[in-house]
């Protein structure tokens, strides 16, 4: 019997307003994760854990811009990654050019937000730069990656099923 059976739950005085619980939580050392202390900047972190998390199974370009990038934060932490970014010029000027380019005006106060899914290790993770550490959702495999992707998005659409706001993208690897 565990804390968690029915007959121990009844013990609880009612109403419960709050369930906090603590588990053991290990980082996955081959996740590669960062914050993101910039704002308007999700999409470009998205891209950032998206490239990241898949170099194992891309060839980037020698000497190309993420090819540095990615072997200068290898071994940095998300916040340490965050602070690199934020120095990066090029990656400002990258990023302002393809903001302006876009049909929609960047402006404070937006209220969509990007995060990326990617598969590390066999596991599903959700990489979302304003929070301290990616969300685990079970487990995945480069051939389910994209149901099991998809599952979580359907799960937030019902959530946000209010809004007609949502937009999906793929990276995918041409053999």
């Amino acid at each position: 019997m565990t804390g968690l059976d029915d007959e121990m739950l009844a013990m609880v005085p009612q109403p419960v307003l709050a369930v906090l619980l603590l588990y053991p939580q290990e980082p996955n050392k081959n996740l590669y994760f960062t914050k993101q202390t910039v704002g308007n900047a999700c999409g470009t972190i998205g891209i950032i854990h998206a490239v990241g998390n898949a170099v194992s199974r891309i060839k980037l370009v020698d000497g190309s811009y993420f090819h540095r990038f990615y072997k200068q934060t290898a071994d940095m932490d998300p916040i340490q990654r965050a602070a690199f970014l934020e120095e990066d010029q090029e990656m400002e000027d990258a990023h302002s050019v393809a903001a302006a380019g876009g049909d929609t005006e960047a402006k404070d106060g937006v209220i969509e937000h990007y995060v990326c899914f990617s598969c590390v290790d066999g596991e599903l993770y959700e990489l979302d730069g304003g929070k301290t550490q990616a969300v685990h959702h079970g487990r995945s495999s480069p051939d389910s990656l994209l149901q099991d992707s998809a599952r979580v998005i359907k799960a937030r659409i019902v959530e946000y099923s209010g809004s007609i706001n949502f937009n999906v993208m793929a990276l995918s690897k041409k053999d």
